[in-house]
């Protein structure tokens, strides 16, 4: 397999990586009139979105069709990680009004599918779980038929917190794997492999009727063989969507880029992840963990529940 695998998608390593990004990796500038009504909106709200936190590529794309990722429980993460451009540090005490306030926001936006996230918070006793579980309560109870999707930290693999967020009912439980396990203590040495493989086990314990996804950035320096290996981990834990997106160096403080995949390469990935039985891959080089959110659940083929009375969709990429 390995073989049929390297003739498919070249060597794993680029040598030397060009000099500017390829082709396939442009994207114009943000500034149009909505990313503009987006963006005063959320300060209006004093709210934090991972699109400008995380620098995401498709922030310009995304804002322009009113759409965006809220980030909840401050913008100063407690972990370090490698690849992420969002502060680390140590946060301020969170505030206890912000999913109200998120609530109003998508309500405002009108959106059919809310995608919520938020910093590491390992200061917290809960790790901000009562925080993700009160917005969800609270997108729900504004936005009735509004889908929430919660792209939530591993808080540090406490069964009780994970527990807390799912009995809030998310329509989608989201944990970033990011990347392979021989990169882990490099590139988020604050996390642990083994305890991503067992946070989608306990999540589909407790909570076995709500989907599950994940997502991995590439070109940190993995090889093909061990990207293929963590898909059937995934998979063998009933992770049922899956994304997989290109790693872009936010500063040269940041773990260098190891190379550019491919949009064939990414096209192969996505046939491997739908053999190994994900009910939706989402593959490409500019794909964030919720990027085109609502069009993944619907390909995966997941019930949302009551359409909301917008056509606004919430998504892009979280640390």
């Amino acid at each position: 397999m390995a073989d049929t695998l390297y003739q498919i998608m070249g060597r794993h390593r680029a040598e030397p990586l060009p000099e500017r990004k390829p082709s396939w990796l442009k994207v114009k500038a943000p500034g149009g009139p909505n990313y503009a009504r987006l963006r005063h909106l959320m300060r209006e709200l004093d709210l934090h979105t991972v699109c400008e936190e995380a620098h995401c590529p498709n922030v310009g794309e995304c804002w322009e069709h009113g759409t965006a990722t809220f980030m909840i429980l401050g913008d100063v993460c407690t972990r370090n990680c490698g690849y992420c451009a969002v502060t680390h540090g140590r946060p301020p005490k969170y505030d206890l009004s912000e999913p109200s306030r998120v609530g109003a926001a998508i309500a405002e936006m009108q959106l059919q599918h809310a995608v919520i996230t938020s910093v590491d918070r390992d200061d917290l006793p809960d790790y901000g779980a009562y925080v993700f579980a009160e917005t969800i309560r609270q997108i729900h109870e504004q936005v009735p038929g509004c889908s929430v999707e919660v792209l939530v930290p591993d808080f540090q693999g406490d069964v009780d917190s994970i527990r807390t967020v799912l009995e809030a009912r998310p329509e989608i439980y989201n944990h970033n794997t990011e990347t392979v396990p021989r990169l882990y203590k490099r590139a988020r040495p604050g996390g642990r492999y083994e305890r991503v493989m067992k946070i989608f086990r306990d999540a589909k314990s407790i909570a076995p009727d709500i989907p599950t996804k994940t997502g991995i950035i590439l070109g940190l320096g993995e090889t093909i063989e061990e990207v293929v290996s963590v898909m059937r981990d995934l998979r063998s834990v009933d992770v049922d969507i899956l994304t997989l997106g290109q790693y872009l160096r936010p500063s040269n403080d940041h773990l260098p880029l190891d190379r550019y995949y491919t949009p064939d390469e990414f096209r192969e990935l996505a046939r491997i992840g739908r053999g190994l039985g994900f009910r939706h891959v989402e593959s490409g080089p500019l794909v964030r963990s919720s990027y085109h959110a609502w069009e993944q659940v619907s390909a995966a083929g997941f019930a949302h529940g009551t359409a909301g009375t917008g056509n606004g969709e919430l998504g892009t990429e979280a640390a």
